[in-house]
């Protein structure tokens, strides 16, 4: 079926999200790499995506490791500053789209806290016709729900929506439920999935 709407994800397709990268910045890669192995920062952080506080999970994180506690709170101080840079011919093509008056939403594993933190640093985000963000809906990606809420909520079929994600879970999920995926990979192979599908 013809693609009406265009589904973004945000980390890695819009936005670069490597806290890896930062910590190594900040710590140095050998005792990062113990950090990470030591203590499950994603995971934790998972927490804030699902709707909790960004700063009461990290310190609560902090307290249960006390041998890392100075470099775990790195993840509380300086969220925004891991978070970029910005992936910019995929927001062109999201501007794009835009101007084409494509429906343009995201559906993004971000914390509900957070989102709004972003939004000076990246004022696309207040471009989507709808952004469905996990910390705000209590839910993630790749649970069916929140595919089925966006469903729900957007007005347009399943079969009609093109949802571009990095990870391949997600977008398992959501052709599960009959959406279109497109597993993102760089910029290049998602403008010639849009170009195929008429959109640019």
């Amino acid at each position: 079926m013809a693609v009406e709407a265009v589904v973004f994800d945000i980390g890695n397709v819009l936005v670069e999200w490597n806290p890896e990268r930062f910590f190594d910045s900040k710590i140095g890669e050998a005792r990062r790499k113990a950090l990470f192995a030591a203590v499950d920062l994603h995971g934790m952080h998972e927490g804030v995506d699902r709707g909790g506080d960004l700063a009461t999970i990290v310190q609560d994180c902090a307290r249960a490791h006390p041998d890392w506690a100075d470099d775990i709170l790195i993840w509380r101080d300086n969220w925004l500053d891991m978070v970029g840079p910005v992936i910019e011919p995929s927001v062109e093509m999201l501007l794009a789209l835009k101007a084409k008056g494509v429906p343009v939403f995201a559906l993004t594993n971000y914390g509900r806290g957070t989102f709004d933190m972003s939004v000076p640093k990246f004022p696309f985000y207040t471009l989507f016709d709808r952004a469905y963000v996990s910390g705000r809906m209590g839910v993630m990606k790749p649970d069916a729900e929140i595919y089925r809420r966006v469903e729900e909520d957007c007005g347009v079929s399943p079969a009609c929506l093109l949802f571009a994600d990095d990870r391949p879970e997600n977008i398992a999920a959501a052709e599960a439920r009959g959406w279109q995926g497109h597993l993102f990979d760089g910029p290049d192979g998602f403008r010639t999935r849009l170009e195929q599908e008429g959109l640019l």
